[in-house]
């Protein structure tokens, strides 16, 4: 599609510049929460785009590192808003939510550490034999680790678990890449597409999503890390007036590097928090209202 690698349907339509088969509509919460909904609607949009067909939500917050008063709710809130127009909640909603990623790399370790906050209760509906409840939805919870440390793909792990507990939708949660730095402190995706595990890490593996799973899945992301050649391009289309020159370089330096920010453990923890609010809010209405 592009040179640029990117798991963010934002910034693969910024760098395209197409509209053709892509439906694209902006809005602001309360707060100054930006969010972009992209919907891919043809075949060959999906193509050009490197995504299959859906939609794909993009929320951006400023002041998140910064810790700005507020802005942790507020963009939970949004979350929650935009997660409700993906999922439809209603008295026997059961839902898996899994958080992909390896907990002993900080960079992946969003999943992991949202997966943890997020409200499990179908232990309480096996208890009281319920089929379901006003207030809340029946969640279960997996945390599922990663190949190198299992043997065992994520999609396989994910499809046992929903085959034990039938849920109507699942949830993942992944870490991703971008092309803009700056989005690794204010951006978050949503996508009712599934994902591609280890994506943010550059190690692909079997997509989670409603083919392989047997039922819908929707994702949750915020990138977390940046390719290294990505960086050299932006650095070196600056200062050279050959575009080949570019390539050339970026040919001739073969080592492949995924860098990240700084304080990447702080932006974890306040985007851990900031999306389990979120679906918190979504999937247990009675309780985090």
């Amino acid at each position: 599609m592009n040179q640029y690698r990117t798991d963010l349907a934002i910034e693969c339509q910024e760098i395209l510049d197409e509209s053709a088969g892509i439906q694209m509509e902006k809005i602001e919460y309360n707060g100054g929460i930006r969010v972009t909904r992209i919907k891919i609607i043809s075949q060959e949009a999906a193509k050009k785009m490197g995504k299959p067909v859906g939609s794909y939500i993009t929320l951006e917050a400023d002041g998140v590192l910064e810790e700005e008063d507020g802005i942790k709710e507020k963009t939970a809130k949004a979350v929650a808003g935009e997660l409700g127009q993906l999922l439809r909640v209603d008295y026997t909603l059961k839902v898996l939510v899994a958080g992909l990623g390896n907990s002993l790399v900080t960079p992946d370790r969003l999943g992991p550490e949202t997966a943890a906050k997020v409200r499990v209760t179908r232990h309480l509906f096996v208890i009281f034999d319920a089929d379901g409840d006003e207030e809340m939805s029946n969640v279960s919870c997996i945390i599922p680790g990663v190949t190198g440390s299992t043997g065992m793909e994520t999609a396989e792990v994910i499809k046992k678990a929903a085959e034990i507990v039938k849920p109507d939708v699942v949830i993942v949660i992944d870490s991703l890449a971008a092309r803009d730095i700056d989005r690794v402190s204010t951006t978050i995706q949503l996508t009712d597409t599934g994902i591609q595990p280890g994506s943010g890490m550059g190690n692909h593996r079997a997509g989670i999503n409603e083919e392989n799973i047997g039922v819908p899945v929707l994702a949750i992301g915020v990138p977390t890390v940046i390719d290294i050649k990505t960086i050299l391009r932006d650095a070196l289309e600056e200062n050279l007036d050959s575009a080949e020159a570019v390539e050339k370089y970026l040919s001739d330096y073969d080592r492949q590097m995924i860098v990240t920010s700084t304080d990447i453990d702080i932006l974890v923890k306040d985007f851990s928090d900031i999306i389990a609010d979120g679906i918190n809010k979504t999937l247990h209405p009675g309780i985090y209202s």
